[in-house]
């Protein structure tokens, strides 16, 4: 924007604080989660103080031709919570109400885990939620949302019964299954930051139950087996347990083999269901124990250096074959590295149960025949340089399109690939058209848009 904005104005339309590059609380509320992103800065960051602020600056920005966006926790993959025109702060937006009787909890659309956990804790209730504490409600529901108990909870978005949004023409409207239903059906898995800007959100939480959780540790020779087995382990599993089965390593470093698991019920169950597992191959960590609800949730606690990263993904309804492990094992090994110790890898996350049993046409989100997610993903720092950050995203491009022959195009759009061709059939299948026609309807002049908006 080559053009003088006088910020000044919108300050005085709002109660919150309008920051400026070089103002104090500029970086921490614009800096981009994923750094490969750090060179998008915003023209002005606006900390809003309410909903009514977020009304009045769309309708400001509107007036004065300048690009907004909303951001929760910024941690978009693909950079979409940062622009160059005017950034939405909703972090002030976290109160979190819980109504014991009726077990609906009302969280304000700013609202981080780390803060959503410490007011549903005394309560004894939750609903499916994210495992990193700075990761925002917003982001994490309007995509979706799986979480470690989601075969046995469901989605995220499939607990939410209302929320507020803030139309582009800056007024609000209260969505659930009745009132405007269809711009509620889009809030439950068509992506964020493409109808408007969630304020609220209520969900229908439930008692929490008494947990077990697995960390298995296994060397790079053991793989082969470990992944057949386990994929086996998983395919028979209750709802109760789910697991993230994965392959990673970092520079100058043998691969390691990971089973990471929440399992609503005893270590006793849990490890007669690993007992194959164990069996394959003596693994080098192996730590199975009863855990609180609350305990299990800081033990899956997500853990990451940070730095740059790029993830792609893929479905399958079933288990990767011999050939589609080894593919995936052999990219691996010839990972051609960085200086991040998050290094690089493939994951497979456990989906299937409660997931599964809601048709693909009930919420926004399609992937309810899923699974298994194939997550792939690289990672570097800035400081590599750009021939580093060309190999790794150009390892992952040939791993992702090797592993096409052995799971689905299908993606999970909150792992957003910016890279990725075909983004509307892999986000959203057969549920595009729906969601391009509320679109037009709430946001005919596309205020709200982004590389991939709807």
């Amino acid at each position: 924007m080559g053009r003088v904005i006088d910020w000044s104005k919108l300050g005085g339309l709002v109660d919150g604080f309008v920051r400026l590059p070089g103002d104090p609380g500029f970086d921490a509320a614009s800096r981009p989660f994923n750094r490969r992103f750090a060179d998008v800065r915003p023209a002005a960051v606006l900390s809003v103080a309410s909903a009514a602020d977020v009304g009045k600056a769309i309708v400001w920005a509107r007036e004065n031709d300048v690009p907004v966006v909303a951001r929760g926790g910024g941690h978009s993959y693909a950079g979409n919570s940062v622009n160059t025109g005017l950034v939405l702060d909703l972090r002030g937006l976290d109160e979190v109400r819980v109504d014991p009787a009726s077990e609906l909890v009302t969280v304000g659309g700013g609202t981080r885990m780390a803060t959503l956990y410490a007011a549903l804790e005394p309560y004894d209730l939750a609903f499916p939620a994210g495992n990193a504490d700075d990761v925002a409600i917003g982001g994490l529901v309007l995509g979706g949302g799986v979480a470690a108990v989601s075969r046995s909870f469901g989605l995220t978005c499939d607990s939410l019964v209302e929320t507020d949004v803030v139309l582009a023409d800056g007024t609000t409207l209260t969505c659930d299954e009745t009132h405007n239903a269809d711009l509620f059906w889009a809030c439950r898995g068509g992506g964020g930051g493409n109808f408007g800007v969630n304020t609220s959100f209520t969900f229908q939480a439930r008692p929490v139950i008494a947990s077990s959780t697995c960390l298995l540790l296994w060397r790079r020779a053991d793989a082969p087996d470990v992944l057949a087995v386990m994929q086996e382990v998983m395919e028979r599993a209750p709802d109760e347990f789910a697991a993230r089965i994965g392959v990673s390593r970092a520079a100058d470093e043998e691969a390691v083999v990971s089973v990471v698991g929440w399992h609503l019920g005893p270590a006793e169950e849990l490890r007669e269901m690993l007992r194959p597992a164990l069996a394959a191959a003596e693994p080098f960590r192996a730590d199975i124990e009863d855990r609180t609800y609350w305990e299990a949730k800081d033990y899956l606690h997500h853990n990451t250096a940070g730095g740059a990263f790029a993830v792609r993904t893929r479905s399958t309804p079933k288990a990767l074959p011999d050939a589609g492990l080894t593919t995936a094992l052999a990219a691996v090994d010839a990972w051609p590295g960085s200086s991040n110790p998050d290094g690089a890898g493939f994951a497979l996350f456990t989906w299937g149960g409660a997931i599964n049993r809601v048709p693909v046409a009930e919420t926004a989100f399609p992937h309810r025949d899923v699974l298994f997610l194939l997550s792939m993903d690289t990672s570097w720092h800035t400081a590599d340089g750009p021939d580093v950050a060309r190999d790794n995203l150009a390892w992952l491009t040939d791993l992702h399109e090797r592993m096409g022959e052995f799971a689905s195009d299908a993606a999970y759009v909150n792992f957003t690939d910016p890279d990725l061709p075909d983004w509307r059939a892999a986000y959203h299948g057969p549920n595009y058209a729906r969601l391009a026609e509320v679109k037009r309807r709430y946001d005919p002049d596309r205020v709200f848009r982004f590389p991939q908006a709807i």
